[in-house]
């Protein structure tokens, strides 16, 4: 019997412990599940070498299958007898007519793997109960991005980018030509030179904030996962990052969306803004009026916002960081661009070294070998929002990029 990438990743740690190479402790930590679990496994190690792993429902079918014979009379009498029935009157009609005790969900699965349509998609209606609002200022902001037409034909389309304190509703925002990545660190730079570090974000799965793939072989079997720029930048700056999984989890930023689309858009049809910098001008003079109308108290007075500690450079934590190889004549290729590092007196030469690369909002360039800056270059042509997005999946960036590391309570 074959071995699943987890299966097989799960038994050389265990091998490992029997060999006493790990503790049973650290095992639970890398397989990720809880130590009592762990010593379950193990103990089925023991008892049954390799087939200990897999788990015993594999091959087997499910006690309560439905049997092939019926899935074909229920098919069949859905295209003849009872074709056009919605799904629920089917499933009725079934047991009081044709006597047949089946699910109604069982009913809807079989007749969509038949490829047999619903009559009309009914929208499905579930109990909301309001979350109660965060107690401080700046304890959890929501982002978001709105794509929309905001100068109503008068010029491009472009994404207002923004963060609604959970607390108060106070928003802070500003347009750029698309959702990046870019946007997302300049907003929040904005947010952290002004009122300090937010205790956590919220924010929905956009390839911005996660990446969105089956992790690769490699990351299976090292059990790290593979990082977007903003979780690296958020991860270091020590805030949590919470992913929403559907648009009403995190509805006070998109009901800020919506009154955006109302009110913003009406300013700027009386502006006449045809431009991106008109309808940042626009946006700069109705945010602090739009917070002075609908931001509210926060239930405790005290903020949550931490402010930056002394010798924390954001610019280098708000950035693109990349491992690179330098060359033999010490360059570095970066994006079509070859850097030339100069002599340094830290080294001889840095042919064949790990070194960090940041790609800092505005285009700068900063290159860093141990934590120390050994080439700088001054806009060289990169535009950061065509840089494409990298999973991180490097211990090199720790070793050589100078960032400070914040603990969970700041």
């Amino acid at each position: 019997m074959l071995l699943t990438m987890r299966e097989n990743n799960r038994l050389k740690v265990m091998q490992e412990v029997l060999a006493k190479e790990r503790t049973v402790e650290e095992a639970s930590w890398v397989l990720g599940i809880t130590e009592r679990h762990t010593y379950r496994v193990l103990a089925a190690v023991r008892k049954n070498a390799v087939l200990g792993v897999i788990h015993g429902n594999r091959g087997r079918a499910p006690w309560n299958k439905t049997p092939r014979d019926l899935l074909e009379e229920v098919r069949r009498l859905r295209e003849k007898t009872y074709k056009g029935f919605n799904d629920r009157h089917f499933a009725d009609e079934l047991r009081d007519e044709e006597g047949m005790e089946i699910g109604r969900e069982t009913v809807r699965k079989i007749l969509r793997e038949a490829r047999i349509a619903p009559v009309k998609k009914a929208k499905k209606r579930k109990h909301r109960r309001g979350r109660v609002r965060k107690e401080r200022f700046g304890e959890m902001l929501q982002g978001d991005a709105s794509v929309h037409d905001w100068l109503e034909g008068r010029g491009p389309w472009f994404s207002l980018v923004h963060f609604v304190d959970d607390a108060t509703g106070h928003q802070w925002a500003d347009f750029f030509p698309s959702e990046t990545t870019e946007a997302y660190f300049s907003v929040i730079h904005g947010i952290i030179k002004k009122h300090g570090l937010p205790r956590s974000i919220y924010v929905d799965q956009h390839s911005v904030f996660r990446v969105n793939r089956e992790d690769t072989m490699e990351e299976q079997l090292s059990g790290k996962k593979p990082l977007t720029q903003f979780e690296r930048a958020m991860g270091e700056l020590a805030i949590h990052v919470i992913h929403a999984k559907s648009p009403q989890a995190k509805g006070r930023v998109e009901r800020h969306g919506g009154l955006d689309q109302d009110r913003l858009v009406s300013e700027l049809r009386k502006a006449k803004a045809s431009t991106l910098e008109e309808a940042r001008a626009v946006l700069r003079r109705c945010l602090p009026k739009n917070n002075r109308r609908f931001a509210k108290k926060p239930a405790n007075a005290e903020s949550a916002f931490i402010q930056l500690p002394e010798g924390c450079d954001l610019k280098q934590i708000l950035c693109w960081k990349e491992e690179r190889t330098v060359a033999n004549d010490n360059t570095v290729s970066y994006h079509g661009l070859k850097l030339q590092i100069s002599k340094s007196p830290l080294r001889q030469t840095f042919a064949k070294a790990k070194v960090a690369v940041h790609l800092c909002l505005g285009g700068n360039i900063h290159i860093f070998h141990k934590r120390q800056r050994i080439a700088y270059f001054r806009k060289p042509g990169i535009d950061p929002e065509i840089v494409p997005i990298v999973p991180i999946n490097s211990a090199a960036l720790a070793a050589h990029s100078p960032t400070l590391t914040f603990s969970r309570g700041h």
